[in-house]
């Protein structure tokens, strides 16, 4: 099998951010993490990643500007938006911006691997 893509977790909360970075490494993904977008960012300028999951209410820099940061930068990389405030204008606005996908907060693990397969595939 091709080796596992590369994917960007950022997010505010600490514990959720390393808890899903574990999962995801057992999963066989190559995985870094920031903890606000203002390190992503940081992060983004040195690396490339396939695919980022990206929590929308942050501190600083919110998710909405790192994605267009993304987006300006690094058309190809995928975004997954992440956010405990499910809500229709956050949909909407990530996928206008360019997300290729949104998940609400408390989410499934089975469910978010799956979606981040289907993401990952559909090139």
């Amino acid at each position: 099998m091709a080796e596992k893509s590369s994917i960007l977790v950022v997010d505010d909360e600490e514990a959720l951010r390393t808890v899903l970075s574990s999962e995801l490494e057992n999963e066989g993904y190559t995985i870094a993490s920031a903890g606000d977008g203002d390190d992503a960012i940081n992060i983004l300028r040195e690396r490339t990643f396939d695919l980022v999951l990206l929590d929308i209410k942050m501190p600083r820099v919110d998710g909405f500007e790192v994605l267009r940061f993304i987006k300006e930068r690094f058309p190809s990389t995928k975004v997954i938006m992440l956010t405990g405030f499910a809500d229709l204008k956050n949909a909407i606005e990530s996928k206008k911006l360019g997300a290729e996908d949104f998940v609400s907060k408390p989410y499934d693990l089975v469910d978010l691997l799956t979606t981040i397969e289907r993401v990952l595939s559909g090139e």
